[in-house]
C-alpha cells in the first residue's frame, strides 16, 4: 500500500521561511515524478513544483520560482519543498503527489493527506 506523509507546515510570518518534507512508502520512489500542489480555500489545487526522477530536473509555477526549491533524496525515499520568503498568497494546504509524467494539473497517482500552511501579513 503507498502512502505519502507530509508535514513541516505550520503558522508563520511574511518573510519567513519553511521546509515541508514527504515521506513515502509502498512504492519505488526512484521511478516517479515528485510534485508538490497547494489548495487554498474555495479554490482549486495548484501546481507548486515538480521534480524528475533523474538527474532531478525541476519544474516550478511562476509565483514560487526563486523562492522555492523541490529536493529528493531517493535514498530515504522523501521529497522536500524549502519554501523563503513567504507571502500570504502562499498560504493553502500542500500537498505531495508522485506519478509517472510530469504535469502541471493534478493528475498523479498518489497523494498525501496535506499539511496547511499559514502566512500572515
Amino acid at each position: 500500500q503507498v502512502h505519502l506523509v507530509e508535514s513541516g507546515g505550520g503558522m508563520v510570518q511574511t518573510g519567513d521561511s519553511l521546509r515541508l518534507s514527504c515521506e513515502t512508502s509502498g512504492l519505488t520512489f526512484s521511478s516517479f515524478v515528485m510534485a508538490w500542489f497547494r489548495q487554498a480555500p474555495g479554490k482549486d489545487r495548484d501546481f507548486v513544483a515538480a521534480i524528475r526522477r533523474s538527474p532531478g530536473l525541476t519544474s516550478y509555477t511562476d509565483s514560487v520560482r526563486g523562492r522555492f526549491t523541490i529536493s529528493r533524496d531517493n535514498a530515504t525515499n522523501t521529497v522536500e519543498l524549502q519554501m523563503n520568503r513567504l507571502n500570504p498568497e502562499d498560504t493553502a494546504v500542500y500537498f505531495c503527489a508522485a506519478g509517472s509524467d510530469i504535469a502541471t494539473t493534478p493528475r498523479y497517482q498518489f497523494w498525501g493527506q496535506g499539511t496547511q500552511v499559514t502566512v500572515s501579513s
